[in-house]
């Protein structure tokens, strides 16, 4: 496998938080993403739980980014924010199809793919793995602000001053080159 690319993650430009526990099904920390993450083969959003986090948190917010994309920008995935505080769990497929399990409340907001949903790894044939780094932030107030409509920069903007703590699971993914 080829040396994976070391380009930031997008919370490195965040003021330091604390961190808390996320944990999945479906996604292992450094492991290959299994083919329903993957756009080709099944594009489902993974299972994701998370504990630990600060008592005072009002709403979460998910994303799945992708720093290694030939972008300049990287390649953001997933990006879903106010699900209620209540909520320490999302399964498989939540993000995507019938959105069977998002709860009531939650915000999708436009992925890099220029949908609102999660979009699985796609990486160019021949780029070498891609990291998809899984986060979830716990947010001080219970509606972020931006509506679905936002970028994921604007929905990132919003995180910067309002996450408390973040948990994150980072997955890789890797197109062969074809021939």
């Amino acid at each position: 496998m080829t040396e994976l690319k070391r380009r930031p993650l997008p919370h490195d430009f965040h003021p330091p938080v604390p961190s808390f526990t996320l944990t999945s099904k479906d996604v292992e920390e450094g492991a290959t993403l299994k083919g329903d993450q993957v756009q080709a083969d099944g594009n489902t959003s993974p299972h994701l739980r998370w504990e630990g986090f600060p008592p005072e948190t009002e709403s979460f917010a998910v994303t799945c980014y992708d720093p290694d994309a030939p972008t300049g920008s990287g390649f953001w995935h997933w990006v879903l924010f106010d699900i209620p505080a209540s909520v320490t769990e999302l399964p498989a497929g939540a993000g995507g199809g019938r959105f069977e399990g998002l709860p009531e409340g939650a915000v999708h907001a436009r992925n890099d793919y220029g949908t609102k949903d999660f979009g699985g790894a796609a990486p160019p044939p021949g780029d070498g793995p891609h990291r998809y780094v899984f986060t979830v932030y716990a947010v001080d107030q219970e509606r972020l602000g931006p509506d679905s409509d936002a970028s994921p920069a604007a929905v990132g903007f919003n995180l910067r001053f309002h996450t408390l703590a973040r948990a994150q699971l980072i997955g890789e993914y890797e197109n062969p080159a074809a021939g």
